[in-house]
């Protein structure tokens, strides 16, 4: 993820995604034994392949068309940006790359925080902040999935910061609730035996509280924080956003409210 963070160039910034990429499916598939992890490795696998074809084609089409005319043919300029783009619709789950997403809960507890909070979905949002610095919300805001949504429609009206900061506030509140459910689960696993449609059943969880209440507090202020209730940090950066979707286009803030 440093490589990725910290590469000079698209060449190393595809090779270090690559092997973030890589990382992550591993860790989908950790629990290989289970047919549904595997299937959810498989699925991760192929989605974000095409992303990173896309990716591939768009930095060859770039470096082609920097050394032959400069970006005179604008039209093939256009289709090189959207061939960049395809990679972090894939690695952030945006529409219509985003059906790997949900079934990559298979892994870990950990390993789902760490995916979701940090790495792969994250990885997306912040390849589009250093690329693109203008590049047209039309494209952008068709692609909205949950609060990466959010960010993806910030970067689309040029607001960088305020995209990075929800980022940022999105990890923590994600980084909250991950380990939460590991702990829920854990304990559940101790009554109703180590079965994942048993231990992860919602229907058995009710009323833990008052016996795991450190956990109960941090999924509380996880949840809280989730919802933009003031003033945790999730409500000013998504307020943020909102606001300057308003300013943008009084469209656009209709949509994102």
């Amino acid at each position: 993820m440093s490589g990725s963070v910290f590469s000079p160039n698209l060449i190393q910034l595809y090779f270090f995604w690559a092997l973030v990429g890589m990382c992550s499916y591993l860790l989908i598939g950790f629990w290989f034994t289970r047919s549904s992890a595997a299937n959810a490795c498989q699925k991760a696998f192929v989605t974000n392949r095409i992303g990173d074809f896309g990716l591939l084609l768009g930095i060859l089409g770039l470096y082609w068309t920097t050394e032959k005319t400069g970006f005179v043919n604008f039209l093939f300029a256009n289709i090189i940006i959207v061939l960049l783009f395809l990679r972090p619709v894939a690695k952030s789950a945006q529409f219509p790359l985003h059906v790997w997403l949900p079934d990559a809960m298979e892994g870990p507890t950990p390993i789902s925080a760490l995916i979701h909070a940090a790495t792969m979905v994250a990885a997306g949002i912040f390849f589009i902040a250093r690329i693109f610095k203008k590049i047209s919300k039309k494209v952008l805001l068709i692609l909205l999935w949950s609060q990466l949504g959010y960010m993806v429609s910030a970067l689309g009206i040029g607001a960088d910061r305020s995209a990075l900061f929800h980022l940022i506030t999105h990890a923590y509140s994600k980084a909250l609730l991950f380990p939460g459910a590991g702990s829920v689960i854990h304990s559940l696993e101790k009554i109703v035996g180590y079965s994942p449609n048993k231990s992860q059943n919602m229907f058995f969880m009710g009323g833990l509280r008052r016996y795991m209440p450190i956990t109960g507090t941090t999924f509380l202020l996880g949840t809280l924080s989730l919802c933009g209730i003031p003033p945790l940090a999730y409500f000013w950066s998504k307020d943020e956003i909102i606001t300057k979707l308003w300013l943008s286009s009084s469209y656009l803030g209709l949509v994102a409210s």
